[in-house]
């Protein structure tokens, strides 16, 4: 018997025995990964890569694509390469329903991990899970705020001025000026509440000197103000909770993965941030809204492809996020036939830059509009059905959730596609701040890195599945936020956290190329 026929063999053996069904496309995949490792003779690269599917992988059923990012990923972490290029192990794209979950332990004052598998039509309970979870992840993180946090000596040998936070519920016996943290919500119509765990109590935020942001229903706030005798909190100023450093966040909570992409010793963290600063030549392109039934998009399209494919090191990543269609893809949308007849246009669009095509990835995100189950986030990816011919001609497409997570090297990268600006502002309870800033775009970005959340809109204007309303958290704050928008292109840099938009490609022409390494961000257009 050969030495691969035993191996194989013995591959299986160990899968069945973790109760996993082998596919043959999946066995081959691992017979390559099992190859990188002549050594090892007891099949320990084998248990590393089981142990890790156990975490992800809830079907028992195993074929390719389910085994083919995971063992991108350990490659990357074990043997990444010498080269500055990207290859597939610098490169791992996580999918919003494989992202860990995290509950917050107040009492034992550590993280938990979520280990079941989570379903998507939640019990009752999981909506009220959802907001203490986020309660309680700000919480934890403004525990650590010098301004905030209980001095454990005298509050007069510190440098900081000291502003305890009292429990909603103690400014029934209490009197004076206290600071207040919670939810805001609307209990009653036209009347707003502040929540926290203990209880919850009226707010008047006429009088509120506010800070930078867009403070709206679901928002979590500082307040400092006064109880009246009708019984309703005066709030005299009020802001965000305080961000903190990513470093600072990291140092606390070495041990968790939050992001998905696996975690990594110290050595190779340092080998990979270095590998990370030599990849200069690494351009991701990103673009929103392409209209594939629209003639005069496809040609503009072409132009970039065009371009890209004459440059002397091609893109790393292409980044197309939708929505992919012009119309909405609604109960009334009855073009399904011929979009994914476009799909296969695109893909054979792609297919004639071949420089491309070998050596570039692309990566497809759905958009608010596009076709899927529902407009609830987050969105699965785009229907096989669709992409089917896409994916038969260009082997090197991607299709992943909305919002998507992408890790290059060390850097963590988040995608979002919604229209989130226009939302936002139209869902503030009080007129922005312009004491900082007028730009509406700082204000969105401030908002959701103070929240730690992609998407903090009333459940009502926003619908998310709340088992994982996780996935669309921002904790650690990431290096790299893309918001694809249909408003204008701009980018902000803030509290280390490079955030932009693209703009839209199908009505403006706008795209970015975005270089990892250094995160330049080169505003483009046709």
């Amino acid at each position: 018997m050969s030495s691969t026929s035993q191996k194989r063999k013995k591959i299986q053996k160990k899968f069945k025995n973790r109760g996993y069904n082998l596919k043959f496309d999946a066995l081959d995949e691992i017979l390559v990964f099992a190859d990188q490792f002549p050594d090892d003779d007891d099949g320990e690269a084998i248990d590393l890569l089981l142990d890790n599917l156990q975490e992800t992988h809830k079907s028992s059923t195993v074929d390719a694509e389910s085994v083919r990012g995971l063992i991108n990923r350990l490659l990357g972490a074990h043997n990444a390469p010498e080269e500055p290029t990207t290859s597939a192990s610098s490169l791992a794209i996580i999918d919003a329903f494989l992202v860990p979950k995290f509950g917050y332990d107040s009492v034992k004052k550590k993280f938990n991990e979520h280990k079941s598998s989570l379903p998507i039509h939640g019990e009752a309970s999981a909506k009220t899970a959802l907001y203490r979870e986020r309660f309680m992840l700000l919480s934890q993180r403004v525990s650590r705020a010098e301004h905030f946090s209980r001095p454990a000596f005298d509050a007069e040998m510190s440098q900081f001025e000291n502003n305890e936070i009292s429990s909603i519920q103690s400014l029934i016996s209490q009197r004076g000026r206290k600071w207040v943290m919670g939810v805001i919500s609307q209990l009653e119509d036209g009347h707003f509440y502040l929540e926290d765990l203990s209880a919850s109590v009226e707010i008047d935020l006429s009088k509120a000197k506010i800070t930078t942001g867009f403070f709206t229903e679901n928002t979590i706030i500082l307040a400092e103000g006064e109880m009246q005798v009708n019984g309703i909190f005066q709030v005299i100023t009020c802001g965000f909770p305080p961000l903190e450093d990513r470093d600072k966040t990291l140092k606390a909570h070495s041990e968790y993965d939050f992001f998905g992409g696996g975690t990594l010793t110290k050595e190779e963290t340092i080998k990979l941030a270095d590998l990370e600063r030599q990849a200069v030549n690494d351009t991701f392109v990103i673009l929103s809204d392409i209209w594939l039934d629209d003639e005069e998009v496809m040609r503009k399209l072409e132009t970039v492809l065009d371009g890209f494919e004459s440059v002397e090191t091609v893109p790393s990543l292409f980044v197309f996020m939708g929505n992919f269609c012009s119309r909405p893809c609604n109960l009334s949308f009855g073009s399904y036939s011929s979009l994914r007849e476009q799909f296969g246009k695109l893909g054979r669009m792609i297919g004639n830059h071949p420089r491309l095509k070998e050596n570039s990835r692309f990566l497809f995100i759905p958009g608010p509009e596009d076709a899927g189950p529902s407009t609830v986030l987050p969105r699965c990816a785009l229907p096989k059905y669709l992409t089917e011919e896409l994916r038969n001609i260009i082997p090197n497409a991607i299709f992943s959730s909305n919002p998507c997570r992408v890790k290059f090297y060390n850097q963590e990268i988040v995608f979002f596609r919604q229209d989130l600006l226009y939302r936002m502002r139209r869902s503030c309870l009080v007129t922005p701040s312009s004491e900082e800033t007028n730009d509406p775009f700082k204000h969105l970005v401030y908002t959701i890195t103070h929240q730690s959340h992609l998407c903090p809109l009333p459940l009502m204007v926003q619908p998310i599945i709340w088992n994982y309303d996780h996935a669309l958290r921002l904790y650690p704050t990431p290096h790299t936020i893309v918001l694809g928008d249909k408003s204008e292109q701009e980018v902000c840099k803030f509290g280390g956290t490079t955030c932009f938009n693209p703009g839209s490609f199908s009505t403006d022409s706008t795209f970015v190329a975005y270089r990892p390494s250094t995160q330049e961000v080169e505003l483009s257009a046709l």
